[in-house]
């Protein structure tokens, strides 16, 4: 079981709160990390890079001599790669460079991401927000006594605008609903800081799996 530092909503410290269990199982799978990492990073890309070879070139339609008897080297066309603007040897393509994930791969590096800031001491607990309009000097003072390392992710317990449009305009920060992040989200935070709130819901549903079932009648017990 992971502790995590706690904060109470002006920032000041208190005691260490124990993280669930159902989304801190201790497991790294290193692996999973960097296929979903590596997906996430591709699919960004636009993908629209594109040069045009010798047929999409305008002009070139005949030669530009006869084949033999000048002393010069063949040629086809004007539009060939080591003319003056003709087209590119094996040039870049528009394509695709998504990547589909298995969403049990995409949970299991999930829990692995967050699984290893709780190793190192990186994920902490914040009793709340208390933000009544977007202010970014009230964030900036609220930053400076968490005093945690690194770049910073604020998962709160469902949408906080003005939370969000406080820290939008801060470079190291990152504010969005708990259950919304990425893997790339949490690998790219130096400390992770979760709502008291949203980390009870996943306590609570957590609870709920344990829960026994009931056993499906079969025939010979209809």
């Amino acid at each position: 079981m992971y502790q995590a530092t706690y904060f109470k909503t002006d920032g000041s410290a208190g005691a260490e709160v124990t993280l669930p269990s159902a989304l801190f199982d201790g497991v790294i799978h290193e692996a999973a990390l960097h296929q979903v990492i590596k997906a996430h990073m591709a699919n960004r890309r636009q993908g629209t890079a594109s040069r045009k070879n010798r047929s999409a070139v305008r002009g070139g339609s005949r030669k530009p001599w006869r084949q033999k008897g000048t002393g010069r080297a063949r040629q086809g066309t004007i539009r060939a790669a080591q003319w003056r603007g003709g087209g590119i040897a094996f040039p870049p393509q528009a394509h695709s460079w998504n990547q589909k994930i298995p969403r049990r791969l995409r949970t299991l590096a999930r829990s692995s991401a967050y699984n290893s800031r709780a190793e190192a001491g990186r994920v902490a607990v914040i009793e709340g927000f208390d933000f009544e309009a977007p202010k970014t000097r009230q964030l900036t003072r609220l930053l400076g006594k968490i005093d945690q390392p690194g770049k910073i992710l604020f998962l709160t317990n469902g949408l906080n605008r003005e939370l969000y449009l406080s820290g939008r305009n801060l470079p190291d920060v990152r504010v969005m609903p708990f259950g919304l992040e990425s893997t790339y989200d949490v690998v790219w935070s130096g400390t992770v800081i979760i709502e008291e709130a949203a980390l009870a819901a996943v306590g609570d549903a957590s609870a709920g799996d344990e829960r026994p079932r009931r056993r499906p009648i079969g025939r010979e017990e209809a």
